[in-house]
């Protein structure tokens, strides 16, 4: 494929009627990706698609014929959402080398999708660019244009680029999948498959200089005080050259983003949360590397609890630190080196202790000044290999705990991608009062080709490995081993679009004890049907009771769980109806007399035009005679186990209206309820068996509940600036007294603890070049 050097203005319409565009060379001859791989389109359904350039961007032009235009499918629906709509997509590898893709995608219905596409951790959608694109539905199919910036690109500074590139095309009503340079589902991976982009040359890029200013307004209101706050901020991006690029955040407002789905945590972990600040999770693939990164650590609860006196309290523990700054600097050179260095600051955090004995208070740091620390350097080869370095660091001011972790690790694969070779190897060193330091390691091998293919590999944490100053990493002072094969078809037969049935086994052994701390064999089967309805099912047996280390609270002691079976099943129709449905159901058996665990949810959407479509999920999921810990009575050394009950019921609603593909209102509301009743007490043996204990009366039971609402409405006014308007409502109890009706559970909720916040929040987006022309026409 050549690109054509643009001569005349180009105007982003939809209508590809420049001479340019009449004169470029044209890529053609799609092939099928699914689901009958590797046949050439037809005629009636071809696509035409002609790439041109200059000194500020790449353009693309498609023309997509469709032999029946009435019944191409649009959709709208707010960025990076697909929806039910045919889209077109162009996936650019500036380096060519054949392992992450920029890709963007253009919906009949001119919406936007973009994603930075790794061969190592796939699509990633929070990454998002600042590009143009306009489609028009005609009487033979449809047309899309697109203008794309370098500076949504990484490419190496070279008077002559070659690029891989492939474009993509589907066709929703039939669910039919095309790309342009063919890619066998037999071997490797999307991104190494592309297709060759030549042309370019001597192109003279502008300066890489954006300014995204923010201003904010929240209007806070409880039963108890009304609050108003003003903010206002500075992002940053600056491309240091065509590969390497800084951002920063000055003063950041992350009052917007989604609410956490807070759970009833029972058990010995913390709950994880996903990442939705968007610094933190737009093109942080190289930061990722090694799963050592976790961003919700940077201005999460402080950790360090002070000492209380006899008549101590604290008035208000803080969920959260503040954030100062942060910025990242990531790209990659000529010889395919990724770098990457992120580092962000949180300011000293105090809170206030009050005697409520006498009156006295006095203040005490709970989390000091502190400094996050990510650094990668990530070295690729062969179109389809790596090895990385990483590096976490966390320094904190004066006589607290830092922690430093590295890792090395590799994804190396053969010359025609039919066997995978990977692993990683990660320090970690603690300074505290006592310095302790731990490894993590493992190594796999996979066959990653045809119909059958199989994955062996093991691993081994030593006790005092420790990441989660920056990471997250729940189990240590283990040993492991897994293997799996499966089969899957490669083409549609009568009955399948996709058939795949997975054949596992992991077991794992205590370091110190050689005792199985965990094991698991099964068989899991994912389907489509020709139709295009997804069915799955699979049974999952732990044959060898399990040592549990964690459960018990206390270091060196452990609780002996039975040996289960599991089995699940689930089916979602085609989205492509107006009307679906999702269903999903799991039930476990203990080899406990009585305890078992059911978990059902079911979920119908109905999309009531190209507009609005609604979504509804009920999940009950009930747990009978469940063991876990409840207390421990120091004056005895006695672990304190309970048998409960426990029933969790959770609704959700989310529903959108779009305008159009820039204006979107949104819906999103959650009711979570979870009780958990003790009905027997056991105090725990040095065997790891448990004795009943009657003597036992405090009041452990749990009833917590969370109502979240969030109301928006979302305005892209120009490229990269938004206007979003939200109203949220949320409201938690958390109490030991357990009431089982429902609607005294929401009265509750809505009268005494719900809290109210309006917010407007405008971004805008600024380009250094047309700021520098509006200067020079002034």
């Amino acid at each position: 494929m050549k690109a054509e050097k643009k001569t005349n203005n180009v105007i982003i319409d939809g209508i590809l009627n420049e001479d340019d565009w009449l004169n470029a060379s044209v890529a053609d001859n799609f092939y099928t990706f699914e689901p009958n791989n590797g046949t050439l389109v037809s005629k009636e359904l071809r696509t035409e698609v002609k790439v041109l350039y200059d000194n500020d961007a790449i353009y693309i032009g498609a023309l997509l014929y469709d032999n029946d235009p009435s019944k191409i499918l649009k959709e709208i629906t707010e960025r990076d959402r697909f929806g039910t709509a045919d889209s077109f997509g162009v996936f650019i590898n500036g380096y060519n080398d054949g392992q992450q893709d920029f890709q963007f995608y253009v919906s009949a219905a001119n919406g936007q999708s973009d994603c930075n596409f790794t061969s190592q951790n796939g699509e990633d959608y929070s990454w998002n660019a600042i590009w143009e694109s306009k489609t028009k539905i005609t009487d033979i199919g449809w047309i899309v244009e697109i203008k794309i910036p370098y500076a949504a690109l990484r490419f190496p500074s070279s008077n002559i680029q070659t690029w891989g590139i492939n474009f993509f095309r589907e066709i929703k009503r039939t669910r039919q999948k095309y790309t342009w340079s063919h890619i066998n589902n037999n071997v490797g991976t999307f991104s190494q498959q592309a297709g060759i982009l030549n042309g370019i040359e001597n192109i003279s890029t502008p300066t890489r200089l954006f300014l995204i200013p923010y201003a904010s307004s929240y209007l806070n209101s409880n039963k108890e005080d009304t609050e108003l706050t003003l903010k206002g901020g500075l992002d940053i991006k600056y491309g240091i050259n065509d590969a390497f690029t800084l951002d920063a955040i000055l003063i950041p407002d992350f009052g917007q983003t989604k609410f956490d789905n807070v759970e009833l945590n029972l058990g010995p972990f913390e709950q994880e949360f996903n990442e939705n600040r968007p610094f933190f999770t737009e093109g942080t693939d190289l930061f990722n590397k090694g799963d050592l990164l976790y961003t919700r650590r940077i201005g999460a609860s402080p950790i360090f609890k002070p000492k209380l006196g006899a008549n101590e309290r604290v008035d208000e523990f803080p969920s959260t630190t503040n954030l100062l700054n942060a910025l990242k600097i990531s790209g990659r050179n000529d010889d395919g080196l990724g770098i990457g260095f992120l580092n962000a600051i949180t300011e000293e955090t105090t809170v206030t202790i009050r005697n409520t004995e006498d009156g006295s208070s006095r203040r005490k740091v709970v989390s000091p000044l502190t400094n996050y620390n990510v650094t990668v350097f990530d070295q690729r080869f062969n179109k389809n290999s790596s090895v990385t370095f990483i590096n976490t660091n966390v320094t904190r001011n004066g006589s607290f705990r830092d922690a430093n972790v590295s890792g090395i690790v590799f994804d190396l694969n053969t010359k025609k991608n039919t066997f995978n070779l990977s692993g990683k190897a990660n320090l970690s060193s603690v300074y505290d009062e006592k310095n302790t330091n731990g490894i993590n390691s493992s190594l796999a091998i996979g066959e990653t080709s045809g119909k059958y293919r199989f994955g062996i590999g093991a691993e081994y944490i030593s006790k005092d490995f420790d990441n989660n100053d920056l990471g997250i990493n729940f189990q240590t002072n283990y040993y492991s081993f897994y293997t799996n094969t499966s089969y899957r078809i490669l083409n549609p037969t009568k009955i399948f679009n996709s058939f795949r049935v997975l054949l596992s086994s992991y077991i794992e052994f205590n370091n110190l004890t050689n005792e199985i701390q965990q094991n698991n064999f099964g068989i899991d089967i994912n389907t489509t049907s020709r139709k295009n309805h997804y069915v799955g099912m699979g049974y999952n047996i732990k044959p060898y009771e399990r040592y549990d280390y964690y459960e018990p609270r206390i270091t060196d002691r452990f609780l002996i769980t039975p040996k289960l079976q599991n089995f699940w099943f689930s089916i979602s129709s085609n989205y492509n109806n107006k009307f679906a449905l999702d269903l999903n159901i799991e039930y476990v058996d203990f080899d406990q007399n009585g305890r078992s665990d059911f978990d059902f949810s079911i979920k119908p959407r109905y999309r009531f035009s190209d507009q609005f479509s609604l979504i509804y999920e009920i999940n009950p999921y009930t747990q009978k005679d469940n063991i876990g810990f409840i207390d421990y009575i120091d004056s005895s050394n006695e672990i304190i186990m309970a048998q409960r009950n426990r029933t969790t019921l959770n609704n959700n609603l989310t529903s959108k209206f779009s305008i159009n593909s820039q204006m979107n209102f949104n819906l999103s509301v959650r009711h979570y309820w979870s009780i958990a009743e003790n009905n027997a007490f056991f105090s725990l043996q040095e065997t790891g068996r448990l004795i009943e204990k009657t003597d036992y009366t405090e009041n452990k039971n749990s009833s917590f509940s969370t109502w979240n609402l969030d109301l928006s409405y979302s305005w892209w006014f120009a490229p990269g600036s938004q206007a979003t308007i939200l109203y949220r409502n949320n409201a938690t109890n958390s109490t030991n007294d357990i009431n089982k009706n429902f609607n005294k559970n929401l009265d509750t909720l809505f009268s005494d603890k719900l809290n109210h916040v309006f917010s407007i929040s405008i971004r805008y987006f600024i380009d250094y070049n047309q700021t520098k022309n509006w200067f020079k026409k002034a």
